[in-house]
């Protein structure tokens, strides 16, 4: 899933890389720090000038991980995830806020809500979203369960911004879920 190498840049990822500090770097709660990245992202998304063709390589057999960005400090990192078609996550949550953008294609998301069920708990699917291409959205935990796959027939690609150092921890994923699902 990962790519473990030092991510080329081009220039118009720098600026991307310098709008996002900036935004972090403003310390504000994590809803609002979601918000103004995405703000920052969206202008960047679809542009030609914006990845490398290798950044862009899927792998036929998941969807593939491509490390942009980790800031030194570990506030944040910038990720391209690749989706062939058909290629999908399990349903999980995250460790830090994120906000995620469609560069190129589109991505279905189902997202679920835990909820006690006895003993237990089990999901139920709340909402079904399709972003297009140029689409942000932004989540903080806890409320951010879902599972996310290419149902289109090309390529998809996401940037996905994180609070946190995913090169260093590898995945944003914090927790998977292997629950009954109440689906829609």
């Amino acid at each position: 899933m990962t790519t473990p190498t030092a991510a080329p840049t081009t220039a118009r990822l720098r600026g991307l890389i310098d709008d996002v500090r900036e935004a972090v770097g403003r310390g504000l709660p994590p809803d609002t720090t979601a918000y103004l990245v995405g703000e920052r992202l969206a202008g960047h998304l679809g542009a030609d000038d914006l990845l490398t063709p290798e950044q862009c390589e899927g792998d036929p057999e998941r969807y593939r991980q491509h490390i942009l960005h980790a800031e030194p400090d570990g506030s944040f990192s910038l990720v391209a995830l690749v989706w062939l078609p058909g290629q999908q996550t399990s349903v999980h949550d995250h460790v830090s806020w994120c906000v995620t953008g469609v560069h190129q294609g589109a991505e279905s998301e189902r997202r679920y809500r835990l909820v006690p069920d006895g003993t237990s708990c089990r999901l139920v699917a709340t909402e079904d979203v399709v972003n297009a291409q140029g689409d942000v959205c932004g989540f903080a935990p806890p409320g951010d369960i879902h599972r996310v796959r290419n149902a289109c027939s090309s390529t998809a690609i996401s940037i996905h911004v994180y609070g946190a150092d995913i090169a260093r921890l590898g995945s944003s994923v914090r927790r998977v879920y292997h629950l009954p699902a109440d689906e829609l």
